[in-house]
């Protein structure tokens, strides 16, 4: 009889704790890790390592599977990336707690926020739950091929408290602030991982309404923060515009001093908030030297949109000839797109701004007409473009003005192409600012947004990108030790939540574990996909170079593809390894 499960021979282990890698094996017994470096036991299955890398499976902390999660077993495409564990909830959106007539709703905010498709949620979610405790036992009912966690949404909780009397401004009474504070104990009591919020002019329900979260005060924030604090842990993670008046580090601070909590946000280059990211990230930590715990969550690219005819935006989307044809059925689009006459007459077209939000006009402006930071996507296309890659830059290398190329683009390969738009996080045309940043310890690598933005973004590629730019490829600027991005990909995150039991590879430690070859490592092309409930839009990414990805000792992807085993489950509240003696 075998000794262990599961036996991976000859790698080069990289073990998550941010020590130099080494050569040995794993094996594997009762999807635990049971002995590192040399095994001499054999395995029921053994695989060959030789060559490669061998980590811990990478811990994901900021998605939006909410939805998908109650219905997908496969849980791409964060799966496809050797994730095996995610958080959800993130940004106060979410699907709990719910009333039978906030269904809609609540799914109007989801798309609004996070442009999954409400047709698809519709379609998908079974509503087996009012409260949020029930939301955890539903999501328990289906394996995965991942672990998930969530947390406690603000703007669920405040509809389900307000009701009617929700929206912009709505001032809640010290009852209401109780009774949210209680839904939000009770969640965390019964295994949320955290409450979320978001405070930030570009998340709008699907009416252009703005979140529930925006217009709370601090005080409300804090009696919520508070409450996780009576539970005893928890994660409050917020999305906010940052405002000066609004004094937002204050109050994270303090809550984090006062209930011991560590207090986590979204740190970018953005156009709607007030503070730089210098400023952000120096504020923060004049708060942390007082004692305060707040984390900084950072992107590893440029945020923005993949811009597409068939995705959710275009640069053409405010001409008069392309709202007349937004509607019909793709065939025909299709053929009106590549039709010469459609083409001249759609581009001698001005744009019509009449229905895009006020608020957000500077972005509108980008999206249409900002050809200077809009990028080429070629098929080996690097996420961190210079100007030479640039609409505006080939368009004058062709000869051509900045919207005809970007036509053309988009008409490429059957109308099929995809243009890039960093908007966040891009503004010095470089990635250099976020050198440091992955070297500082109040830091963490997140904002994937995973199983959101279906038809603008595929940032669940995330850990391959770091990966594949930041450890191997880079040209423009320093990059990271492989064994500084493992650290931060599954022990750093894991930590932030209370996930003690994963993140390294040692004994008696989850057996979540990655076999990638290094050298083959390479994001695959972007397509869109209508897979999704009710035939949904969702943009994809796959990448080569992951031999296999095991979760709970289970092998869950060979080569890209599922083997069908979905041994993940709900993660209730922090979790502490269990160190088992490693095996002789």
């Amino acid at each position: 009889m075998a000794t262990f499960d599961l036996v991976i021979r000859g790698g080069t282990i990289v073990d998550g704790t941010g020590e130099e890698r080494f050569a040995g094996d794993v094996a594997i017994k009762d999807g635990l890790i049971a002995q590192i470096g040399t095994v001499t036991g054999d395995g029921a299955q053994e695989i060959d390592a030789t060559g490669k890398i061998v980590t811990p499976g990478f811990v994901d902390i900021h998605t939006h599977y909410d939805g998908q999660a109650t219905w997908d077993q496969e849980m791409a495409p964060s799966s496809w990336h050797g994730v095996t564990t995610v958080v959800m909830g993130n940004c106060g959106v979410g699907f709990a707690p719910a009333r039978k007539d906030q269904h809609d709703w609540l799914i109007g905010l989801m798309e609004g926020v996070e442009d999954i498709p409400g047709t698809a949620l519709a379609e998908g979610i079974t509503w087996d739950w009012e409260t949020f405790p029930e939301y955890l036992d539903a999501l328990e009912k289906l394996p995965r091929t991942v672990d998930v966690g969530t947390h406690v949404p603000h703007g669920a909780v405040r509809a389900y408290v307000l009701g009617d009397r929700e929206g912009p401004g709505a001032v809640p009474t010290d009852e209401d602030v109780a009774a949210m504070a209680d839904i939000v104990e009770d969640g965390v009591r019964a295994g949320a991982l955290g409450f979320s919020t978001s405070r930030t002019v570009l998340h709008k329900d699907v009416e252009g309404v703005l979140v529930p979260g925006t217009t709370a005060t601090a005080e409300e924030l804090v009696e919520l923060g508070r409450a996780m604090g009576r539970a005893g842990h928890g994660v409050f993670e917020m999305a906010s515009d940052l405002q000066r008046d609004w004094n937002e580090f204050e109050w994270m601070g303090n809550l984090s001093r006062e209930t011991g909590l560590p207090v986590t946000f979204a740190a970018l280059q953005s156009i709607a908030k007030e503070l730089p990211l210098d400023e952000q990230i120096e504020t923060m930590r004049a708060e942390n030297d007082n004692g305060a715990n707040i984390i900084a969550q950072i992107a590893l690219r440029g945020n923005g949109i993949i811009m597409a005819w068939q995705g959710t935006v275009h640069p053409f989307v405010y001409r008069p000839s392309w709202q007349a044809i937004a509607e019909l059925p793709w065939a025909e689009q299709k053929a009106k797109l590549l039709d010469p006459a459609f083409k001249a007459q759609l581009l001698s077209e001005a744009n019509d701004y009449s229905d895009a939000p006020p608020d957000i006009l500077p972005v509108v402006a980008v999206i249409t007409q900002g050809w200077a930071m809009q990028y080429e996507m070629d098929p080996d296309f690097d996420y961190e473009p210079t100007d030479e890659e640039s609409v505006q830059t080939r368009a004058s290398s062709a000869g051509v003005d900045g919207q005809e190329y970007a036509y053309d683009m988009l008409c490429r390969e059957d109308a099929t192409g995809f243009i890039y738009l960093p908007i966040l996080n891009y503004a010095d045309k470089n990635l250099d600012f976020l050198h440091p940043l992955q070297h500082s310890d109040d830091t963490v690598n997140s904002l994937s947004d995973g199983g959101a933005h279906c038809g603008t973004i595929c940032d669940a590629a995330s850990p391959t990108f770091m990966l594949q730019h930041w450890v191997r490829d880079r040209k423009r600027g320093g990059r990271i030790t492989l064994e500084n991005a493992i650290k931060r990909q599954c022990n750093d995150t894991a930590r932030l939540y209370g996930l003690e039991d994963r993140g390294v590879l040692s004994p008696g430690y989850l057996a979540d574990v990655n076999v990638i070859d290094m050298d083959a490592l390479k994001l695959g092309k972007p397509w869109l996909a209508f897979d999704l409930p009710a035939g949904g839009r969702r943009l994809l990414q796959k990448a080569d170079g992951y031999v296999c990805t095991i979760k709970n000792g289970q092998v869950t992807f060979r080569d890209g593809t599922w083997t069908g085993e979905a041994p993940g489950g709900l993660i209730r509240g922090p979790q502490r390894a269990e160190l088992a003696e490693a095996a002789e």
